[in-house]
């Protein structure tokens, strides 16, 4: 175990993720308020949309209309979502809007890379080979190694940290051919086979081998230890978290429909808040963002702190 960091950053995919999986449309300027309702609450990282293919994901046909909408404020990064030449050509042309860079993803488990995109282990490395050429052609930053089914995977079964850190070497290996500087590794919890201790093995080997590299953490709460996984993380000192307000979206590559996804982002702040860890975050105000993304969306989300609410404002009560 690390000393506990001092601060946290909350990645907030809320937006991009919730209105990417709801099966009713959601009008545009809806999902410009939620942003701009996030943006307000200390977020300074908030992944507005997907610029993917209207037909295979009809929720974001509106993706450069959401993008021109929403009001930027000074602090905040807002990011975007790619996979192909084309959702990068459209993300470009908001340079001015949206914080730029690119991923080299690969997947652990080569079962889930076949199921999911066709391509065994060197196929995606191929793929990631040509997808990072083209972002720095394009003057866009390839800075950061993402690590899909980092902890397991329903089609391969457990995945070991040596998979991971060889996975990582993968990315690595590309990442030096073509001239990326590689700043961040994201390990995400695909299919939420994460537990407290499979997070401290992955962590601590993928640190031991690359002790410079900013970890991030994407975990989803598809058995209920996404909060239980974000505690050992921040006991292994990992500073940076993905997550969503009120626990917006799904867990579509799990082949289980109606499995919960992203850790709610109000969860890890107050877990946060209460371990003396400074994230910058409003917890009332994202609170208040999390209803309001209920409210778009017509239904209850998953977030217990939506329902229970921070425990500040009890403490003044009782004080």
């Amino acid at each position: 175990m690390t000393d506990l960091p001092t601060r946290v950053e909350i990645a907030e995919e809320g937006p991009r993720e919730g209105f990417q999986i709801e099966p009713g449309p959601i009008a545009t300027a809806e999902k410009v308020k939620l942003i701009d309702a996030l943006s307000a609450t200390g977020l300074t990282h908030i992944q507005v949309c997907s610029f993917v293919n209207p037909k295979l994901v009809p929720g974001w046909a509106d993706a450069e209309a959401t993008v021109a909408g929403f009001t930027p404020r000074a602090g905040v990064h807002y990011t975007a979502l790619w996979f192909n030449a084309a959702g990068l050509d459209r993300a470009l042309v908001f340079h001015d809007r949206l914080h730029l860079f690119g991923s080299i993803s690969l997947a652990a488990s080569e079962a889930f890379s076949k199921k999911n995109l066709n391509r065994d282990r060197q196929g995606q490395i191929d793929a990631m080979r040509k997808v990072t050429a083209a972002h720095l052609a394009a003057g866009v930053p390839v800075t950061r190694i993402g690590v899909q089914a980092g902890f397991g995977c329903n089609y391969q079964g457990d995945i070991s940290a040596e998979q991971v850190v060889a996975t990582v070497a993968d990315g690595m290996a590309v990442a030096a051919e073509v001239g990326a500087n590689i700043t961040d590794v994201t390990l995400a919890d695909t299919m939420g086979w994460a537990t407290p201790p499979r997070i401290e093995r992955t962590v601590g080997a993928v640190r031991a081998r690359w002790p410079d590299v900013r970890l991030t953490l994407h975990l989803h709460d598809t058995r209920g230890l996404g909060i239980a996984n974000a505690h050992a993380g921040l006991r292994m000192g990992v500073a940076r978290y993905d997550a969503t307000v009120g626990g917006l979206g799904g867990c579509p590559f799990a082949g289980q429909p109606g499995a919960p996804g992203n850790i709610a982002s109000e969860e890890l702040a107050l877990l946060c808040q209460e371990m003396g860890i400074e994230t910058g975050i409003d917890l009332d105000a994202l609170i208040e963002a999390g209803r309001l993304a209920e409210t778009i969306i017509g239904r209850r989300l998953p977030s217990a702190v939506l329902r229970g609410g921070a425990l500040s404002g009890f403490r003044a009560k009782a004080a």
